[in-house]
């Protein structure tokens, strides 16, 4: 009796070969000459006259032959793909993670969706934001979110002076240049406050989204593990369709 993983296999291989034959009947089909044959003698007026060979061109394809093979080219696919799906049915594995079930007993078809979600969910973690690591930061219970410790510094304010480059005579004015000085006049106090994730924590989840990958290939890889009732649907459909 086959697997489940085994008709997997062999079902791209069988899709395949099924749409080039269908193709290549419709090709054949799409071709009148191939499709009309003729038969045909001369007989001269009187003895004589020219004498003709007779002429004839056999029927190359028939279309109830491409049907035929047509049908058994697409019986073969539909009873794969039955196979398969009814297998999917009841084929069943648990998810386990460090000895802890997390979904149990789950069909092929949910595991293939966790699959997918799972590597969505991978690449969405690894955009989360991380806290500036140039930074030291405490979580803040009040608000709950990270924040630094209060840094001080000194707020200045550019205040002009008069520089006396040459005094004032009776003949010239005094010669004056301005230039500003920067004079403290108060201190600022800055705390930092992020909603960023710790790489600790970013590197914690990432580790779990790996781990439960990991054990839905292994589920589907059991679940793919189980024989299969070979189905046998495409001789009834077909036996319908072209009967």
């Amino acid at each position: 009796m086959a697997k489940l993983n085994q008709i997997i296999a062999v079902e791209k291989g069988v899709k395949s070969k099924a749409q080039q034959d269908l193709t290549a009947a419709q090709r054949s089909l799409q071709k009148p000459a191939l499709l009309a044959g003729i038969s045909r003698t001369y007989q001269a007026k009187d003895e004589e006259g020219e004498q003709l060979p007779p002429e004839s061109t056999r029927v190359q394809v028939r279309a109830e032959d491409v049907l035929r093979e047509t049908a058994k080219t697409l019986t073969r696919l539909f009873d794969v793909t039955a196979t398969k799906d009814w297998a999917n049915c009841t084929a069943r594995a648990d998810v386990t993670v460090d000895g802890r079930v997390l979904v149990s007993q789950a069909p092929v078809p949910y595991l293939l969706f966790l699959e997918k979600q799972l590597a969505d969910i991978n690449a969405f973690v690894r955009k989360l934001p991380v806290l500036d690591a140039s930074e030291a930061w405490t979580l803040d219970p009040s608000t709950d979110d990270w924040k630094t410790d209060a840094v001080r510094t000194l707020r200045t304010k550019k205040v002009p002076r008069n520089h006396v480059k040459a005094e004032a005579t009776d003949k010239h004015p005094a010669q004056v240049e301005v230039y500003y000085e920067d004079i403290p006049v108060g201190y600022w106090t800055t705390v930092k406050f992020s909603g960023a994730l710790t790489a600790r924590r970013v590197n914690e989840l990432l580790d779990r989204v790996e781990k439960l990958q990991q054990a839905v290939k292994f589920a589907r890889e059991e679940a793919n593990g189980a024989e299969v009732v070979d189905q046998r649907v495409g001789d009834a459909v077909f036996g319908y369709l072209f009967g």
